[in-house]
């Protein structure tokens, strides 16, 4: 291990919350049991439906309450026991602490665990990471997140996501309209194989938004997702 991954690993990550014993909810691993290591702070603020505020909203939440710092070595004695063989890494933005979660990536992976890591696309992944073995569920933000194109895009992460062997790329609809978007991004960066869900809370609104989309979505090739721990649980949160 080299020395910034050695400090890395001591200093552990920031962690929001950890849980287990439900499923993957989106992207093409749905349904699949899962054990989730959500991680804290974020570089985007998206205000109208983040549905994990408590890892980046310092005006709502005391982030000192919500997080705290755990070794990679507690991590891993809580994660490797467990019988989900799919561990998901999510944010937050893991990918702010990137050097730090090399080492727990790479010992999941090492133990046989797949492991996907949520990502908004907007740091570049290292070459380590990238060998590592997880597989990147990249979801970049569209305007309807509320934030600046400069700072939701980020050309040399997509760029580098798009070129990973191991990538899904998935979009949050709020309506038909936003597949045009998708489309701009698609054929400007060759993201692919390419998910589109609908934005929503409550299991109503993920459905009514699944009904809406298809037909844009069919024409276009893209796959529809759902957002299946809302449909059973809605907006509780650990599910």
């Amino acid at each position: 291990m080299t020395a910034p991954h050695a400090a890395a690993t001591e200093r552990g990550l920031w962690v929001a919350e950890m849980f287990a014993e439900t499923v993957q909810g989106e992207g093409p691993s749905t349904g699949v049991p899962a054990a989730f290591i959500r991680l804290s702070r974020c570089n985007l603020t998206c205000l109208p439906w983040c549905d994990t505020p408590y890892t980046w909203d310092t005006s709502r939440f005391d982030l000192a309450r919500e997080s705290h710092r755990a070794a990679v070595a507690d991590l891993l004695a809580w994660a490797l026991p467990r019988p989900e063989e799919l561990m998901v890494i999510s944010g937050g933005e893991p990918l702010m602490q990137q050097h730090a979660m090399l080492p727990l990536v790479q010992a999941l992976t090492d133990s046989g665990k797949q492991v996907e890591i949520e990502t908004n696309g907007t740091y570049v992944p290292s070459k380590a990471l990238i060998e590592a073995g997880a597989h990147f569920n990249v979801s970049p933000k569209l305007a309807n997140s509320g934030m600046p194109l400069a700072k939701r895009i980020r050309s040399r992460a997509l760029e580098a996501f798009a070129a990973a062997p191991r990538r899904t790329f998935k979009f949050v609809a709020c309506e038909v309209g936003d597949l045009d978007e998708i489309d701009d991004l698609v054929a400007r960066y060759g993201l692919n194989p390419v998910w589109v869900m609908p934005e929503g809370t409550t299991a109503d609104a993920v459905i009514e938004g699944m009904r809406a989309l298809v037909p844009g979505v069919a024409v276009r090739g893209y796959r529809l997702a759902t957002r299946l721990h809302v449909l059973m649980w809605g907006d509780e949160r650990g599910r």
